[in-house]
């Protein structure tokens, strides 16, 4: 795979929402307000802290977390933009805390689910990890939070209130076993005889974000944009009815086994498998490329909403951004800690090229798209 110097996270950055002050949100509803929470040896209610400010001091807010005892994670696989070694550093230099991994391979849409089913439970949900369409509608159920690097935060990708922040992203690509495939130069490519029942998606577009994506990705390689998603559902279809598209889930242990040989991914959850797979490549496209970031944001009745705070300020330090870097992921503060020169520039220098030109749908571009992926997905890949 030909590797290049990154291309600035602000190019995300300023398409991935039109403004931060045009952001205007829609609910779900349905969540009760917040939780009572725990409160600090110096009497601050943590379910109510808006920033560290409120606990007093960084230590302040460590004391609190370690009274809890426990955070409650939820959809981080371990192998999804290198989680497990964050996961892992977290417990390390927090052993007072127990970090609880559910559901790793939920979807963005299942954890605000499971915010809903374990709502006053000491199970729900203490954090959120989500695509951008879920975090759109979902604000109801969440607190706001500003963390210690929030000025390094591009303004188009974060809330303006702190209700959700953008936290590392990347392009919609191809990954494929070199050794069975030739590398695909177009998304045409893959409606070949050479890609027979081996073109997988990871999730279903109606549920997960890289899905959606991917049907975005379909939609401006092949001459549409992103007011209509019609064009993408079009490809998949025929994609479909070639016989190329494989309806299995992707997994590390798909793609080790062999199960999903070619597989729509961001590109750095396919460049994750090349240590499942020695053979494996990513390719991103030239011409219109679909890039997007995840997003953070607290459960507003976190059981443990100070370990939740303390969760957010662990993601946000320079230590932890470079480590999304190193699972090829582009970490949300990347243009900020190359001014300050704290970025890891071997990593940054090993992203994939990126495409000529990159989209990334608005609220009403990504609402109308969902809109018509649940009206037209499930005929058009029967």
């Amino acid at each position: 795979m030909s590797r290049t110097p990154r291309p600035s996270a602000r190019t995300l950055a300023v398409l991935a929402l039109a403004t931060a002050a045009a952001v205007t949100l829609a609910g779900c509803g349905g969540a009760a307000a917040g939780s009572g929470g725990a409160s600090s040896d110096s009497g601050v209610d943590a379910a109510t802290a808006t920033s560290l400010a409120d606990f007093g001091t960084f230590e302040d807010l460590e004391e609190a977390a370690k009274a809890e005892g426990q955070l409650n994670v939820i959809a981080l696989p371990r192998d999804w933009a290198n989680y497990g070694e964050i996961i892992d550093l977290f417990t390390e230099r927090y052993p007072e805390i127990t970090v609880n991994e559910q559901s790793p391979d939920a979807s963005s849409a299942e954890e605000i689910q499971a915010a809903e089913t374990n709502q006053g439970l000491d199970t729900a949900p203490d954090v959120f990890d989500l695509g951008l369409t879920v975090a759109l509608q979902s604000t109801d159920y969440f607190a706001p939070y500003r963390v210690q690097t929030w000025d390094d935060i591009p303004d188009a990708l974060k809330h303006p209130d702190g209700l959700f922040v953008g936290d590392y992203g990347g392009y919609m690509s191809i990954g494929y076993d070199s050794s069975r495939f030739p590398a695909p130069e177009s998304i045409e490519d893959l409606l070949g005889d050479d890609y027979r029942g081996s073109v997988a998606l990871n999730g279903d577009p109606t549920q997960a974000g890289a899905a959606f994506a991917a049907v975005g990705l379909a939609t401006v390689q092949n001459g549409g944009d992103l007011d209509d998603f019609q064009p993408g559902i079009d490809f998949f279809s025929e994609l479909n009815a070639t016989g190329n598209l494989l309806k299995l889930d992707v997994t590390s242990a798909t793609v080790a086994s062999g199960e999903t040989p070619v597989v729509f991914d961001w590109d750095y959850l396919n460049a994750a498998h090349a240590a499942d797979n020695p053979d494996w490549e990513v390719v991103v496209f030239p011409g219109t490329g679909y890039a997007g970031y995840y997003n953070q944001a607290i459960n507003k009745d976190a059981p443990n909403p100070a370990a939740a705070r303390l969760w957010q300020e662990f993601l946000y330090s320079d230590e932890v951004q470079n480590l999304w870097l190193k699972g090829g992921a582009r970490p949300v503060r990347m243009d900020a800690m190359i001014e300050a020169g704290t970025i890891d520039e071997e990593l940054a220098a090993a992203l994939p090229e990126a495409p000529e030109d990159t989209v990334v749908p608005t609220e009403e571009q990504s609402a109308a798209a969902g809109e018509l992926l649940g009206q037209e997905w499930a005929a058009a890949v029967q």
